[in-house]
């Protein structure tokens, strides 16, 4: 389940702790991105993301752990990491009278360096006008804004916290081929997202933290055989109510309409519905892999 790291990995920590007052954010927490990897970084709400993020930025201290980004040590070289790192948060705050254009030029300012042919390549390809003043914006053209300056940024790693919030379908459509255009350059990117979809198609490894601790990490396709088998049947309601019956003598639960019965089990459990579904005879069955979405929600209706 483990993913092969080496010291280059761009992001690396160990035992992190954070507290605030008496709250546990971080309790132990473990985290390493590949160089070149797509990291998914999931949990639900108040698992730990966004603080684990600030401290990867240097803006909260850790009370324990070690944490390495680039090779150094946020709490004492934040200046000089973040030249280095693109992030975009889920809530883009900007200076409400520049206009987009001026917003992408003090951002490129700050940072020192900046790749001025493909900033307009990003513009065009998220439709953003960048004459118009922050404070007309929606919250999509925020994010647009904050989206072209980090991609546009000739940076090694991104850190991404709920990237494409606000944006339309098109322009998430937009967001995704240009992250992965960025990984086939070698770009490393920690991508926080509550859009599951997004992860399975953007990520070659993923992290699901809850209470501020790791309970699955692992390269992608590790984590959708750790899920549960997805059995679906169809038939008449007569027919599947003898199905859950038999299921039900046999200690399965499962989710019953008129004319779909699902459940999830455990692999070692597959011949105990099979076996049910051959006695009554339903001949309409699928069966595979639970996706990731399963998976994390496994996690997050047992932290609720």
């Amino acid at each position: 389940m483990t993913t092969t790291i080496t010291d280059d990995s761009p992001v690396r920590v160990r035992s992190l702790v954070k507290r605030f007052g008496r709250l546990t954010a971080l309790d132990g927490l473990d985290l390493e991105v590949a160089a070149g990897q797509v990291h998914g970084f999931l949990g639900p709400n108040g698992a730990g993301k966004s603080t684990t993020i600030r401290i990867l930025l240097g803006l909260h201290r850790p009370d324990a752990g070690s944490v390495r980004v680039l090779g150094r040590d946020p709490a004492r070289e934040a200046s000089s990491i973040n030249r280095e790192i693109s992030y975009v948060p889920g809530d883009v705050a900007l200076w409400p009278n520049l206009t987009g254009g001026q917003v992408l030029d003090a951002l490129a300012g700050l940072r020192g360096r900046r790749d001025r042919a493909h900033e307009d390549e990003l513009v065009e390809r998220f439709d953003l006008d960048p004459s118009k003043k922050v404070r007309t914006y929606s919250k999509g053209n925020r994010q647009k804004v904050a989206l072209v300056a980090a991609l546009a940024a000739p940076t090694r790693l991104l850190v991404l916290d709920e990237p494409t919030s606000g944006l339309d379908p098109l322009m998430e459509r937009a967001f995704t081929e240009e992250i992965a255009c960025a990984a086939a350059q070698g770009r490393t990117v920690l991508l926080s997202s509550h859009i599951l979809a997004e992860v399975q198609r953007l990520c070659s490894a993923v992290t699901i933290i809850k209470q501020g601790r790791v309970v699955e990490h692992g390269d992608l396709e590790t984590l959708r055989r750790l899920a549960l088998t997805r059995i679906e049947l169809r038939a008449d309601g007569r027919t599947l109510g003898r199905v859950a019956a038999e299921l039900d003598e046999r200690g399965v639960l499962a989710d019953r309409t008129d004319e779909l019965l699902s459940v999830q089990v455990e692999s070692a459990l597959v011949p105990r519905v099979m076996g049910a579904v051959a006695t009554c005879r339903v001949t309409d069955v699928s069966c595979g892999p639970a996706g990731l979405e399963d998976l994390f929600l496994r996690h997050y209706e047992d932290s609720r």
